[in-house]
């Protein structure tokens, strides 16, 4: 893994098939086909709403504004085709630990079972480990077996701490020292 990054510019990550990169405005697209494959369990807060929002011009503009879309979550690109296929990355959590990000990743459905999750996560947690943190967290539904298992294959350990809602399931708190 290659870290691409000095104070004050972008930071890049490479692994032998993915770039981790800021995300551009015409990959909007991209962040709005996320948000409509994301599963019926998930808040309505994170799928699209009964009038479409967010929108692919909304989404642009928060790639344009948001620091979360252009410095914490990465887009995930395959070298070798070119695509973004998802994001990857770190963001603050009011939830947990200050000075403790929580590593966050989405992929769409069509890469999934690839191994391209794993390898996006081993690279933020290097990002991670190089910028001087020392544990990082990841939250997870505990009906979303799929990112479970990416956790546990890049060695997060799930903690007594759950949070549970009636409607939406049973948040598990995950973390792991770097």
């Amino acid at each position: 893994m290659t870290v691409g990054a000095t104070p004050g510019s972008e930071v890049v990550l490479e692994t032998s098939r993915l770039l981790l990169r800021p995300w551009r405005v015409a990959e909007a697209v991209v962040q709005r086909e996320l948000w409509t494959e994301r599963d019926p369990r998930v808040p309505p807060h994170r799928r699209i709403d009964a009038d479409g929002h967010p929108t692919v011009a909304e989404l642009e503009e928060s790639i344009r504004t948001n620091r979360l879309w252009s410095i914490g979550l990465l887009a995930v690109e395959r070298k070798a085709s070119r695509d973004v296929i998802g994001y990857c990355g770190l963001v603050d959590n009011e939830r947990i630990a200050v000075g403790e990000p929580e590593l966050a990743f989405e992929l769409l459905r069509r890469v999934w079972r690839q191994g391209y999750a794993t390898e996006a996560s081993l690279a933020v947690l290097e990002w991670a480990r190089s910028s001087g943190y020392e544990r990082l967290w990841a939250t997870v539904w505990d009906w979303n077996t799929a990112s479970r298992r990416v956790l546990a294959k890049v060695e997060f350990a799930e903690t007594d701490r759950k949070e549970t809602d009636a409607v939406y399931g049973t948040t598990l708190f995950t973390t792991r020292r770097l």
